[in-house]
């Protein structure tokens, strides 16, 4: 049996979570079980757990319950289709992306090492949060992994590329926010008008491209 904790989040709810340590391993493992639930309990994955929400007025907890235990015997992280494959052109450094050569230096490394090693593979959508289309992607090797800046910004604007423990993520919208940013795109990632609003699912698979700054 797969390490899973399942917590009653009131009479309408359930928490599943993974206690697996491997964050990339965890993230899977919820991604799968979500795939495999009704759609009607609108299961909402995140980094490592699962949220799904039900009718009280049409199941029980314990039958959600006694569904979601024969559940986790089917979510097979290794059925999991690879996801859409999103390219997002990025400027780095400069004034989109004022933290590069900060970064950079606490990682030791090069800015341009470290805009090689963010632009030099796909990384999963882990989660969808924190704000309507920010997408937590990663994980990031231990080469880019820092810490949130100690002063956190009161405004970062629209669409910069940051990163933060062990993540990358992208401001959809003008936002308070410490993580330090290395880049911009010009990449619309939430549009109430669209269908989904959402740019980016968890699960989606994100290929990074540097772009060449505004003249």
């Amino acid at each position: 049996m797969r390490p899973w904790r399942i917590c009653p989040i009131g009479e309408a709810a359930l928490l599943i979570e993974c206690t697996l340590n491997d964050l990339a391993e965890a993230n899977a493992h919820a991604l799968a079980l979500a795939r495999v639930l009704p759609t009607e309990w609108h299961p909402l994955p995140a980094i490592r757990s699962v949220l799904v929400r039900f009718d009280p007025l049409r199941y029980t907890q314990d039958e959600v319950q006694i569904y979601v235990q024969d559940a986790l015997n089917h979510a097979t992280p290794g059925a999991l289709p690879p996801g859409r494959q999103v390219t997002i052109p990025v400027r780095y450094g400069g004034e989109d992306g004022p933290d590069l050569g900060d970064a950079a230096r606490q990682l030791g490394l090069a800015p341009d090492e470290l805009i090689a090693q963010h632009t030099a593979r796909p990384w999963r959508v882990l989660m969808i949060g924190f704000a309507p289309g920010f997408p937590y992607i990663g994980p990031l090797p231990p080469s880019l992994t820092l810490p949130r800046r100690d002063t956190p910004r009161v405004a970062v604007p629209a669409g910069s590329v940051a990163i933060a423990a062990g993540m990358t993520g992208i401001y959809p919208s003008q936002l308070p926010g410490g993580w330090h940013l290395i880049g911009r795109t010009e990449v619309a990632l939430f549009d109430p008008a669209r269908e989904p609003p959402t740019l980016l699912q968890a699960g989606d698979q994100v290929q990074f491209v540097a772009i060449a700054s505004h003249s």
